[in-house]
């Protein structure tokens, strides 16, 4: 390898000693060629060389300085960042969560680490994989984390890099990425290259198009494709990453055949335990509250990622400081997921009838949700305008549903038409607040009664998939009036509920127009006046006991 890593040093240096030697050369050849030359003869010389050496300087600056912008892949270069594995020093057990992930990125670890067993059994390592999940979740630091824990070098490139104005610089970019990684992997036994938003380059390729807007990224995905087969005829152990958070459909199939990206591995949002444990770890980095009911925090947070958490704290130590205060309290973290998902409160000029109604609406989702909704709790009711809401209800479901039921359904339904009912009781008549209430209800009785066989009637299928032109009139109506009457049904059992209950509808609306904000445990404490404990707050142990056992690699030798 000493040979390599020599070869590596000249082919990285080789511009600098270049020059290095034309301009020893262009200073002592002259120095011997006039120290014979007669005196005048001489001063002449110099004269003239000087005086013309400007214009010369310039025109060469020039010339020379467009054909290497050219040769070199246009009018930006290619930024290609080396990582060394020592420098990121990223571990797996660095990386919180993403269990599942980290043991399959583990496997292409150990087959980087086996390539010499691997290679003498006739065998090839794996060419490519596919990070695959939401943005923020961590693709970049896995990536990172396997060349760390194989101790070899990667090179790091977003793949809006290869886009170009000029054809062909793409191309020419990505066959300049592929010959620094083989030298790199000649010289430390193996090299990963990681792209970033790979979507941008592996999109599927358009092979009927008018203007030729598409020529270039083809070019470029082409020439990615030849060198992940290995055409250059080069032994090295190359692995490429690539990283997306868009539909995996949107990829080439060439891309993702056997023989590219071999593995697709899938980096996806944290689970409860997973978002407790990354509260504890960014509320480290600052002063906070140590009481803090962190378990508390991973429930109101489903479905945030990584970067959603960290975005929470960070912007809870900014409403901390405003307030004056020495460390972040659960209530700061509370304004900052509010804030974040529900927009900056403001105080509308109203009169108190409006007030009232608004009051007595966001009541009834409160109590509605509350009290008959399986999988989702309240967390904020508030009658402050924001997002371009007059009010709102924060509720979020206590855990991750990855396939929801009937059950889950209807208490959406119920939830979307919990205002309405309320109104309706009240002042016998509703108002213009009910129209985003209505349009979400009918939504969710939509997909339940066409897409997914949750109707009455016996309808099997997902009629919302046929054209309509294809589509029976007479199903079409019967789905129709069968939607119609889902509604009118849950409302019917809204309505119930809500006058059975109306003693709290009317403690709660008068609480909100007094207060105009309450936040969970107000919530809870009310409906405990009212025999109605707190039903799905558990506490951290709990939680902690639930989790699954933290994935760990195999020792050395195992």
């Amino acid at each position: 390898m000493f040979w390599f890593k020599i070869k590596l040093f000249f082919q990285q240096h080789w511009i600098g000693l270049a020059i290095a030697a034309i301009v020893v050369i262009a200073v002592l050849f002259p120095i011997w060629y006039l120290a014979g030359v007669e005196e005048n003869t001489r001063k002449y010389i110099i004269s003239m060389n000087v005086a013309s050496m400007p214009w010369m300087v310039l025109n060469t600056i020039i010339f020379v300085g467009f054909l290497y912008l050219m040769q070199s892949g246009g009018l930006s270069a290619l930024k290609k960042t080396r990582v060394d594995a020592g420098a990121v020093n990223i571990r797996f057990s660095d990386i919180i969560g993403l269990e599942e992930a980290k043991r399959e990125a583990w496997e292409v670890v150990q087959l980087i680490k086996d390539r010499t067993r691997v290679k003498a059994i006739g065998g090839k390592i794996l060419k490519g994989a596919l990070l695959v999940g939401p943005p923020g979740c961590g693709k970049t630091l896995m990536a990172k984390a396997v060349a760390t824990e194989a101790g070899i070098p990667f090179l790091s490139v977003s793949g809006s890099e290869f886009v170009e104005v000029f054809v062909g610089v793409g191309a020419s970019r990505v066959r300049t990425l592929f010959k620094q990684a083989r030298a790199y992997a000649q010289a430390h036994g193996a090299c990963i290259i990681f792209i970033d938003e790979i979507e941008v380059i592996g999109r599927r390729r358009i092979l009927y198009d008018a203007f030729g807007g598409g020529s270039e990224t083809n070019s470029t995905q082409n020439q990615l494709l030849v060198e992940m087969d290995g055409l250059s005829g080069s032994d090295a152990n190359i692995i490429v990453f690539g990283a997306t958070n868009a539909y995996e459909g949107l990829l080439d199939e060439a891309l993702l055949r056997p023989g590219r990206f071999d593995r697709k591995i899938f980096v996806d949002k944290p689970n409860l335990s997973e978002r407790g444990k990354l509260f504890a770890h960014y509320l480290s980095r600052i002063s906070y509250d140590r009481g803090m009911d962190l378990a508390r925090l991973a429930r109101k947070s489903v479905g945030s990622s990584p970067a959603d958490i960290e975005n929470v704290v960070k912007e809870a130590a900014l409403i901390a400081v405003r307030n004056s205060s020495a460390q972040v309290s659960y209530k700061d973290i509370s304004a900052a997921i509010e804030r974040i998902e529900l927009g900056v409160a403001h105080r509308l000029s109203m009169t108190p009838r409006e007030r009232e109604r608004i009051a007595c609406h966001e009541a009834g989702h409160l109590v509605t949700i509350y009290l008959c909704h399986p999988t989702d709790d309240v967390f904020k009711a508030s009658i402050l305008h924001r997002g371009g809401a007059l009010g709102v209800v924060h509720h979020m479901p206590i855990e991750e549903l990855h396939v929801p039921d009937r059950d889950s359904y209807i208490g959406w339904l119920r939830a979307s038409l919990g205002g309405f009912a309320a109104e309706k009781i009240k002042y016998g008549v509703t108002s213009s607040g009910v129209g985003s209430d209505f349009a979400s209800a009918a939504h969710t009785a939509h997909r339940m009664v066409w897409g997914m066989g949750m109707g009455k009637s016996g309808f099997i299928g997902d009629y919302s998939s046929i054209r309509e032109s294809e589509r029976s009139a007479v199903i079409t109506d019967l789905l129709e009036k069968e939607t119609q009457e889902l509604m009118r049904e849950q409302l019917t059992e809204v309505e119930k509920l809500l006058t059975e209950n109306w003693k709290i509808v009317e403690r709660f609306t008068a609480e909100l127009i007094k207060r105009e904000e309450l936040d969970y445990d107000e919530i809870a404490l009310i409906f405990g006046e009212f025999g109605k404990p707190s039903r799905m707050l558990h506490p951290a142990a709990e939680a902690a006991e639930a989790a699954p056992a933290p994935w760990l690699p195999n020792p050395p030798g195992a």
